[in-house]
């Protein structure tokens, strides 16, 4: 080995001084290096293939009498000799970036590593990109049978007619989700013989979940909570309703067969997915969390906040602890009311502990949105028809935070299939399951409804914590609401021929009674933030995401605040590599910083008590930025006791002897005025 190494070092030494004094020799020389190093380094891996870009003031680029490639070859050259590395010189990308390979290391190792020299602004690995690819599940893009002829057109890129699809497959392009990021259903449980529906450990993604309706007749199984979240069906008689007394008199839902429910909601996050079988889900390889808490006639709302408790992680009296607490929640359920104390309680416990909780808004046609999706910190979803439009029986108002498809027929004559459904997983079985029973919703077996607008927004949390684990609740709702697009405001016809109209919020008649308002077109201030964009939403997360801390926490006027952008989150294998501060607004008591503004921290005083705002923007190796503002709260600062005039010893001085002389005088006087007065 010594000879190789020696030759090595000899023909560096050489070429070094080539580099000072001899620029004119600089187009034959990189060749030769690379030539010479590969013929001593062997490597039977593909080269590491990095795209580099050289900071302006760089003295790398200083211009010579050199072509493109030359000059390119000289920076591989350089670059290579400083750090010794095994470089070589690829093809010009744009000003002040190409394409350079090395030896003995991956992709991702020399990016990281030439990302460390000060002249370099970013380098990042160049990967290989493949045409999309649409997912193996036949009734992904046209079902047979009395599937619709769309599909599973809500996942799918927008489209002609179709405006609200939710473009999941530029998400896939990014990730297809981590076995990592559970996701929770609180419904009325699964159905794990499903096909593609099945039990971690039997090649599905179904965790065993638990069953938390304590009422032995609303569970419908024999028992009350326990470690068995299978749906056994949810079917109510008219007999059950009639009977006086019974646990299900005047249901309000009346009669019905069982709906399978949770095993829909399920199979839109977490179905398995291009496996050349039924349908595709969001998720793909997330676990999906069963959590039962809806039985016969509904749930309670008890069972549905100790369901969200345990499904966080956080302790239930009773209950086992939950061994794999879920990141996401979704809640397909609901009902008309304020959001309560109970459930504030609970969905900021849940959050706390670091899940993300979403819910559907209800389907109540145009009335206020349902609880808990109304709760403070919930992510709220309404529905959309196809168009783009808000479907008819979506609830609207203020608290929801973004829409995305619910489905819809537009053709509803007698016997014509339904265009436009939430094609999903499901049963056939009116009142008790039919076993091994892998059938999906279709035209004629509709699923509609914001119940199934929710679990596509909870799939696509669940890529976006896939590939950025650290991101925060509210992070995760910025994210959303930054990324979606905006609504339509024309394309959507009624069937009775009359315009669409505007949504408004909410009304009600002289009565007090709400008033349906069925389709119309989306407005921020009734829809949220626009129709939900899956692929922009994973593509916003894998970025960096900014954060700012203040230092002292408590800060007062005249006392130096350190402010830092330390927390600021960057995904796996990248990292941060510049800073920006602003100072958004003084409030009159900060007029500039006092520190630099382009490093992870800088400081500033305020000058006295108020509130001032700062922001600041970061920007990982491959570019990609993200802003964060704080506004600071500054209290006055502390007023000093007055300084003793005695010298020491505690004494108190003359003046305030004669205070206190003059304060015993005046009482004594007050008080022989009180005794009389009395």
């Amino acid at each position: 080995m010594r000879h190789p190494l020696l030759t090595l070092a000899a023909v560096c030494a050489l070429l070094a001084p080539l580099t000072l004094h001899a620029p004119q020799v600089l187009a034959a020389a990189p060749e030769v290096t690379a030539e010479v190093i590969a013929k001593f380094i062997p490597d039977s891996a593909p080269p590491a293939r990095v795209i580099v870009k050289f900071k302006a003031d760089s003295p790398m680029l200083r211009k010579q009498a050199l072509s493109v490639t030359e000059q390119h070859a000289s920076q591989a050259q350089t670059l290579g000799l400083r750090t010794g590395l095994a470089l070589r010189a690829g093809a010009g990308v744009a000003e002040r970036t190409q394409v350079m390979f090395g030896s003995g290391m991956t992709s991702e190792q020399l990016a990281a590593r030439l990302a460390q020299e000060s002249d370099i602004e970013y380098a990042v690995p160049d990967q290989r990109r493949h045409r999309f690819a649409t997912p193996s599940d036949p009734l992904y893009l046209a079902a047979g049978g009395n599937g619709p002829a769309v599909g599973q057109w809500y996942l799918r890129a927008p489209s002609g007619e179709v405006k609200s699809s939710i473009n999941v497959e530029a998400a896939w392009s990014i990730s297809t989700g981590s076995p990592s990021v559970v996701v929770a259903v609180l419904d009325t449980g699964v159905r794990f013989d499903h096909a593609d529906l099945l039990r971690v450990g039997g090649g599905g993604n179904l965790l065993p979940g638990y069953d938390m309706i304590g009422d032995v007749d609303v569970a419908n199984d024999g028992s009350g909570r326990d470690a068995d979240p299978s749906d056994p069906g949810d079917w109510v008689t008219q007999a059950d309703i009639d009977q006086v007394g019974g646990p299900f008199q005047g249901c309000p839902s009346g009669a019905e067969p069982s709906s399978w429910h949770g095993t829909q909601t399920a199979g839109l996050i977490g179905a398995l997915t291009n496996n050349g079988l039924g349908m595709a889900s969001v998720g793909r390889t997330v676990r999906v969390l069963p959590v039962r808490v809806l039985g016969k006639c509904g749930g309670f709302d008890s069972d549905i906040i100790a369901g969200m408790r345990w499904a966080a992680g956080l302790s239930v009296a009773g209950v086992p602890a939950n061994a794999t607490p879920a990141r996401v929640l979704n809640l397909s359920l609901g009902g008309a009311g304020a959001c309560s104390a109970a459930y504030r309680d609970a969905v900021a416990a849940v959050i706390e502990a670091g899940a993300v909780v979403v819910a559907s808004a209800g389907n109540s046609a145009g009335h206020g949105v349902a609880s808990p999706a109304n709760c403070p910190g919930v992510i709220a979803v309404a529905g959309l028809r196809h168009v783009g439009s808000k479907v008819g029986f979506s609830d609207l108002g203020s608290e929801i935070t973004l829409s995305a498809p619910g489905g819809n027929c537009i053709n509803i004559g007698p016997g014509q299939p339904c265009l436009y459904p939430i094609l999903t997983t499901t049963n056939s079985g009116n009142t008790a399951p039919f076993a091994a029973d892998s059938v999906y919703t279709d035209s004629f077996n509709a699923s509609v409804g914001t119940s199934f607008s929710a679990p596509l927004v909870a799939g696509t949390v669940a890529l976006m914590l896939s590939t950025q684990p650290g991101l925060r609740p509210a992070e995760v709702l910025a994210l959303l609401k930054r990324t979606a697009r905006d609504f339509p405001t024309t394309g959507a016809t009624n069937d009775d021929a009359k315009p669409v109209p505007q949504c408004t919020p909410p009304q009600f008649d002289v009565n007090g009674k709400a008033v349906d308002q069925l389709q119309c077109y989306c407005t921020t201030a009734t829809c949220g933030a626009g129709m939900l964009d899956a692929g922009a939403a994973v593509l916003a997360a894998v970025g960096a995401q900014a954060r700012i801390s203040v230092s002292p926490a408590l800060p007062q006027a005249m006392q130096a605040l350190t402010l830092t952008a330390a927390p600021s989150l960057v995904s796996p294998g990248h990292s941060i590599v510049s800073y920006a501060w602003t100072l958004t607004d003084g409030g009159g008591i900060v007029t500039g910083f006092s520190a630099a503004t382009n490093g992870v921290a800088t400081a500033l005083t305020p000058t006295a008590a108020g509130r001032f705002t700062v922001s600041v923007s970061v920007t990982d190796e491959r570019g990609v930025s993200s802003s964060a503002s704080l506004a600071v709260d500054v209290a006055a600062a502390p007023v000093a006791p007055p300084a003793s005039d005695s010298g020491g010893g505690g004494a108190l001085g003359a003046v305030w002897l004669a205070l206190l002389g003059l304060a015993v005088v005046l009482v004594r006087r007050n008080g022989a005025t009180l005794n009389r007065t009395a």
